[in-house]
């Protein structure tokens, strides 16, 4: 696929967290740090679990962001901008999903059960290929999701795989705090955007 020229508006990278939102020390947080033009999908006050009302809390942040948009997500939020991805009004330059939860195979304790993610319109994980470019960063260890699994949803969304090695799910309970790759991945995706 021949790559679209680089935009000559500054890029808004806009940060879609996982179910749990976000903590002080998650990369996520600290990649927002180093970045001059970004925006985060504030945490819902209401409907926590609603794929609709979170899947609404993207569209709006993407509808306030004047210039290219490329969106950050991590876990749960990489769903929910899959969900996002086949509603969406506007197009957007690209995205990291990192780490996608798999919604659809049992979760370790602490997590929702499969039921009440259905019930909350989660499932089933939207198969179609995204309307932008993407790429799936992978943990070979992820108590969240396998890797072929994982590897699967980004063939499906026509996302490049980008297999990270031993790192869990890509989080401060693996570690993660700081992921300098991160950086790497999103200059791949539109150039230096900090």
């Amino acid at each position: 696929m021949r790559r679209p020229a680089l935009s000559r508006e500054p890029v808004t990278v806009l940060i879609v967290p996982g179910l749990r939102e976000h903590v002080p020390d998650h990369w996520q947080t600290l990649l927002a740090q180093q970045l001059e033009r970004v925006r985060t999908v504030p945490p819902l006050e209401r409907d926590k679990l609603s794929c609709a009302a979170r899947v609404a809390a993207i569209e709006t942040e993407v509808q306030r962001i004047d210039g290219p948009v490329v969106i950050v997500a991590h876990s749960a939020g990489a769903i929910m901008v899959a969900h996002w991805a086949m509603r969406a009004t506007r197009p957007i330059h690209g995205a990291l999903l990192a780490a996608p939860a798999d919604l659809e195979t049992p979760l370790p304790p602490g997590y929702p059960e499969r039921e009440t993610l259905r019930a909350q319109g989660w499932l089933p994980i939207p198969r179609g290929r995204l309307p932008f470019r993407s790429i799936v960063a992978a943990s070979t260890n992820d108590p969240l999701a396998r890797l072929d699994r994982v590897a699967g949803m980004a063939a499906d969304w026509g996302s490049r795989l980008e297999d990270v090695g031993a790192a869990g799910h890509l989080n401060p309970a693996s570690g993660f705090g700081e992921w300098p790759r991160a950086m790497a991945l999103l200059e791949e995706l539109e150039g230096v955007v900090a």
